[in-house]
């Protein structure tokens, strides 16, 4: 059986036309070796469970492995089936896609499974890109920045931007002609059961996603908008798990008294096309 990292080489390998030199811009050639080098000679090295790190320069990252494996938990459990359902109808078998903050790669590689499409996910924090390359073998992940970004022009067919930072300028010079960015952003009951909790009492109870919906449409000439909306029971092993998926975590140190029987899922999906 081929190792991890033997399986990332070759993926990689095989979609050796994606990349480009973060440092410099210039073509990426992929060594049997997992050495991934430019014509300037900066080169990065395939980590042995497959993934690439493709950062210029060092990075804190205030996300730890234990989120992402409570979100690998969550985003596995069905809460968000029919927001992955929806995220996979607009993509088309062998369309090569990409999910810029993809944390530890679970709607990437859950909107692949179902759609047939290929694809790459990019994300700041290396912990999260650690967990996606041990799980998930066909889809090929890199540690990287999107001010500099390690791709070439006009080379995905659609780009996922799931309840994550944006950078417009960058999405649209990945995107092939005729592609599109996929953005999903909060709406104003998601998990509103959580934050009634956390935030009690607090302007950061409620939550109004009008100024990202309008800088969206700022940015793309194009825009369709979709929302997916309901409410489902919670397993109680699966509670912590949700408040330690979130950055709310950080302001609720009383995890143990935490009660919490459903969960909206609440999101409005953005699709722009320029």
């Amino acid at each position: 059986m081929l190792s991890r990292r033997t399986q990332g080489i070759q993926l990689l390998q095989q979609h050796e036309e994606l990349f480009a030199c973060p440092h410099c811009n210039t073509p990426i050639t992929i060594e049997q070796s997992g050495r991934m080098s430019c014509t300037q000679n900066h080169s990065f090295d395939i980590a042995k469970q497959g993934y690439v790190n493709m950062l210029t320069h060092a990075v804190q990252s205030m996300y730890s492995k234990e989120l992402f494996t409570s979100r690998k938990l969550v985003l596995e459990s069905g809460l968000y089936d029919e927001v992955q359902q929806q995220l996979a109808s607009y993509v088309k078998k062998e369309q090569t896609v990409l999910d810029t903050g993809c944390g530890e790669g679970t709607h990437l590689a859950r909107i692949c499974a179902m759609s047939g499409a290929f694809g790459v996910g990019i994300d700041l924090a290396k912990e999260g890109i650690i967990e996606a390359a041990r799980h998930y073998a066909n889809e090929a992940w890199v540690v990287g920045d999107l001010a500099k970004s390690p791709y070439k022009e006009a080379q995905f067919d659609a780009i996922y931007n799931i309840l994550s930072p944006a950078n417009y300028d960058e999405f649209r010079r990945l995107l092939k002609p005729g592609g599109a960015v996929i953005k999903v952003v909060p709406a104003e009951g998601y998990l509103q059961q959580l934050r009634q909790q956390v935030f009690a009492d607090s302007q950061k109870e409620s939550y109004s996603n009008a100024q990202t919906v309008a800088r969206f449409h700022e940015a793309f000439s194009q825009v369709e908008e979709v929302r997916v909306t309901n409410t489902k029971k919670v397993e109680r092993a699966l509670v912590p798990h949700l408040l330690k998926m979130t950055p709310m975590s950080w302001h609720y140190e009383a995890q143990e008294a935490f009660e919490l029987n459903t969960i909206t899922i609440d999101v409005t999906i953005l699709i722009g096309r320029v």
